[in-house]
C-alpha cells in the first residue's frame, strides 16, 4: 500500500492539533490531564471504574506502543466515546418521535495516530485485530455486522461531506460490555467518528453530525435499522431530550439533573442474556410501526394523527395485525411520556418522573412488546430480573427495560437506603458484579488530551 504524505493530515487540520505520542505520554503520567478525565468518569478522586483514571489512559498508550511502535515524529491524541442509557422513549427514535437519553460514565478508551497509509488497523483489547482497506468504500456484504463495516461507513460518511480520511492505527479498551444495552456498537461509531474528526477533518464536525454519520454506517454498512437515539447520547453527552420529528435537524437540548440530588442511584443491571442474534427482532418492531404508518399513507408513526390511528384500530387489527397495533399504541404514549419525563425533571418533580418511567416499563412489557423474545421462549431473563427488581424495592423508585429489549439489561431508580439490598438482591439473581451503579457524564465523545 503506497504511502501518503504527512502533509495530508496537516491540511485537514487535524496533527498539527496533536503533541507527540512521547509528548503526550509524559503530559499523561505527569498527570496533565486528569481534571478531564475526572470529569469523563464523574470522579472527585482519581480513582475511576475500578482503578485510577490516569492509569487506565497510561495503559491505553502503553499498549498503542508495544502494538505499532511509534517512531518520535508520530503524532497521536487520547479519544474517549461513552456509553448510554436510555431513560425514556423505548422504541419511539426510529419513528421520529421524543426520546430522554443520557451518556454514562463507562466509556471506549483509544489512542490513535495517522499511521500515513489507506489502512485502518485497530486493536481493541479483547477482540482479533482489525484491518481496513479504505480504497473501496461502498459497502462489503461479507463484513455485515462486523466492526469492519462500521468503520468502513464512518470514513464513506465522512468522505461524503468533503473530507479525506486516510489510515490510522489505534488501540483501545472498553467498559461498555458488548450486549450490555448500553449501546457498545454506538460508543464505538461515536468514537471512530471522532478519531476521524480530529485527525483529518480539522474538528468541524459537531456532536450531532458525528452521531448522524454513526447511524448512516450502523444502517447502511453494518445492516441494522436502528434510530438515532443511541448515537445522540453517546455523541452529545448528559441528560437530553431529543425530539427526531425532523431526523435531518433533531432538536436537542440538554437538562441539568443529578439522581443523587432526588436520593436516587441510577442501576443498569446485565441479565446475563445476549443480544446476539437478535436483529430481526429489532427489526420487526420497526416493520411493524412502519405497517400502521404506511396504511395511513405514511412512512413513520410520528406523521399520523393519533386521533385517526385510536379510531382506525378495528382496521388495523385486520390489516397489520394485533401485534403492530399495540406496539403503534405503545409508541403515542411513549412519545408522550418521554416529553413528559423530561418537563417533570425540569421542575424537579421527581415522584412524576418515576411514576412515568414505571409506566413505560409497564408499556414497553405489555404492547412493544420486547421484554423476550418469541424466537426463545424459555430464555425470559428481562421479565424475571424485573420481577425480582419489582420485589427489592417493594414500591419505591422505578424499574423498567433497557434499550433495545429481548435480551441484555434493566434499568432500575433505586433510592439510596435500598442501594445495597437491592444490588446485593440482584447480583444474587444475575451475578456478581452485574449490577451497574451509574453516574451521568456531562461529555459525549470527545479528544481527551486537547
Amino acid at each position: 500500500m503506497e504511502s501518503l504524505p504527512l502533509e495530508l493530515f496537516v491540511e485537514h487540520g487535524g496533527a498539527q492539533k496533536m503533541i507527540s505520542f512521547e509528548k503526550l505520554y509524559s503530559n499523561l503520567k505527569n498527570g496533565y490531564y486528569d481534571d478531564k478525565l475526572r470529569i469523563l468518569y464523574v470522579q472527585e478522586d482519581q480513582e475511576a471504574t475500578g482503578y485510577g483514571a490516569r492509569e487506565r489512559a497510561l495503559y491505553v498508550a502503553e499498549n498503542f506502543r508495544k502494538t505499532f511502535s511509534p517512531d518520535q515524529d508520530t503524532m497521536a491524541a487520547i479519544f474517549s466515546a461513552p456509553g448510554r442509557t436510555e431513560i425514556g422513549g423505548n422504541h419511539t427514535d426510529h419513528q421520529h418521535g421524543c426520546v430522554l437519553c443520557a451518556s454514562v460514565n463507562l466509556d471506549i478508551l483509544a489512542c490513535a495516530a495517522p499511521n500515513g497509509t489507506g489502512v485502518i488497523r485497530i486493536c481493541s483489547e479483547g477482540y482479533p485485530a482489525l484491518c481496513v482497506d479504505i480504497s473501496r468504500l461502498q459497502p462489503v456484504p461479507a463484513e455485515k455486522n462486523t466492526s469492519a463495516a462500521l468503520v468502513r461507513g464512518m470514513v464513506a460518511a465522512a468522505t461524503e461531506k468533503g473530507f479525506a480520511p486516510a489510515g490510522f492505527d489505534a488501540w483501545m479498551t472498553s467498559d461498555v460490555l458488548f450486549g450490555s444495552g448500553l449501546s457498545s456498537s454506538a460508543a464505538y461509531e461515536v468514537l471512530i467518528g471522532n478519531i476521524i474528526n480530529h485527525l483529518f477533518c480539522g474538528d468541524r464536525l459537531d456532536a450531532v453530525t458525528i452521531a448522524k454519520m454513526g447511524q448512516y454506517a450502523e444502517n447502511v454498512y453494518f445492516g441494522k435499522p436502528c434510530g438515532l437515539m443511541d448515537q445522540m447520547a453517546s455523541s452529545v453527552g448528559n441528560i437530553v431530550t431529543i425530539d427526531f420529528m425532523d431526523p435531518a435537524v433533531p432538536v436537542v437540548r440538554k437538562i441539568q439533573c443529578d439522581f443523587s440530588g432526588f436520593g436516587h442511584a441510577l442501576c443498569i443491571i446485565d441479565t446475563g442474556s445476549s443480544h446476539d442474534d437478535l436483529t430481526d427482532d429489532y427489526a420487526d418492531i420497526t416493520r411493524e410501526m412502519r405497517s400502521v404508518a404506511a396504511y395511513f399513507g405514511q412512512q413513520v408513526l410520528r406523521d399520523v394523527p393519533e386521533p385517526a390511528f385510536c379510531k382506525a384500530i378495528p382496521a388495523l387489527r385486520e390489516t397489520c395485525g394485533d401485534r403492530a397495533t399495540l406496539r403503534a399504541l405503545h409508541f403515542f404514549a411513549d412519545n408522550r411520556r418521554a416529553v413528559a419525563e423530561a418537563e417533570a425533571l425540569d421542575r424537579g418533580d421527581f415522584v412524576e418522573f418515576l411514576r412515568l418511567v414505571n409506566e413505560s416499563g409497564i408499556s414497553s412489557a405489555t404492547d412493544l412488546q420486547n421484554t423476550w423474545s418469541v424466537s426463545n421462549p424459555k430464555q425470559q431473563a428481562i421479565p424475571v430480573a424485573l420481577a425480582v427488581g419489582r420485589q427489592l424495592l417493594e414500591g419505591s423508585g422505578a424499574i423498567r427495560v433497557h434499550g433495545g429489549g429481548f435480551a441484555g439489561t434493566i434499568q432500575a431508580f433505586v433510592p439510596e437506603e435500598r442501594l445495597a439490598a437491592f444490588k446485593k438482591g440482584m447480583e444474587e439473581l444475575v451475578g456478581k458484579d452485574k449490577c451497574y451503579v451509574l453516574c451521568i457524564r456531562p461529555m459525549g465523545g470527545c479528544v481527551v488530551t486537547e
